[in-house]
């Protein structure tokens, strides 16, 4: 059983945001003071990429733990528990789909953890 009221979860849930997460906005300001250009949430590119460095043909997604199921830090709610393991599973499989649909075009795509972000984002970058 949820622990809060259905239109309170829907005003939680409302506030959660598709693009321009601090973890996103925190990597692309240490990409541009690093000379790099880019586009951003482009959707003219398939899966919809957090960053797109069309030159250097390298998409970048910026993957939360708990929509990523990052096997570290994803914890399933307890309430509704089948329909959060099903959706966070089908967003496992469509980020698969996504990076071999880029390796197939021969593209680089670069998955980046929201927990190796503050840490790493020197490393990251260098990858790059």
């Amino acid at each position: 059983m949820d622990t809060v009221s259905k239109q309170k979860r829907s005003e939680i849930m409302s506030r959660i945001k598709s693009r321009d997460s601090k973890i996103e906005t925190l990597f692309r300001k240490e990409l541009w003071k690093r000379g790099f250009r880019y586009r951003k949430n482009s959707g003219k590119y398939f899966g919809k990429p957090d960053i797109v460095l069309k030159q250097r043909k390298v998409v970048i997604f910026v993957d939360s733990c708990f929509w990523h199921g990052c096997k570290k830090h994803c914890r399933i709610p307890t309430a509704r528990k089948i329909y959060w393991t099903q959706k966070i599973t089908r967003n496992i499989a469509r980020d698969k789909e996504v990076s071999w649909y880029y390796k197939k075009q021969g593209w680089k795509a670069f998955r980046i953890w929201e927990h190796d972000l503050p840490k790493k984002v020197t490393k990251i970058i260098e990858q790059i």
